[in-house]
């Protein structure tokens, strides 16, 4: 499965396919809308937005900040797979490239994402991968911390 996830960042090539793709009605209350993530990387330009391929397909979309914000930490702003691919590893497969990439990034001990806490998937998601929830809130949002060493 691993081997088929990559991530090419928004292009001129891919950005409408990020904007077709769709999650569940549930899911909809927990996350901004792709083309709204990638209209806020036009004006915050230390956002990264990424397409989120399997094989040759644009399957999801995520997007990181490169610089430390709250918490002293590199938050993860959006991850998201398309229904119609959900629960086959793709997120998992994708979310490690993302750590890993952000790893690389000046002095980054912590990544941060913040999820609401009905979220299960997403809870379940960053639990597997090392993340920790120490209590942070911020408005209706928990946040899970993973930290980064070099």
């Amino acid at each position: 499965m691993k081997e088929n996830v990559k991530l090419v960042e928004v292009n001129e090539e891919n950005w409408y396919e990020c904007c077709e793709l769709e999650i569940t009605s549930e899911q909809a209350e927990f996350i901004e809308s792709n083309a709204v993530s990638i209209a806020q990387s036009k004006f915050e330009p230390t956002l990264r937005p990424y397409a989120i391929y399997w094989k040759e397909k644009v399957v999801g979309f995520l997007m990181y900040n490169a610089v430390p914000e709250e918490l002293d930490g590199y938050w993860v702003y959006r991850i998201m797979i398309d229904q119609a691919y959900q629960g086959k590893g793709i997120g998992k497969a994708a979310t490690e490239l993302m750590v890993a990439e952000m790893a690389e990034l000046t002095d980054v001990k912590k990544i941060v994402v913040g999820y609401h806490p009905g979220n299960e998937g997403a809870h379940r998601l960053y639990a597997s991968l090392g993340f920790v929830d120490e209590g942070d809130r911020f408005g209706r949002e928990m946040a899970v911390i993973k930290y980064i060493t070099k």
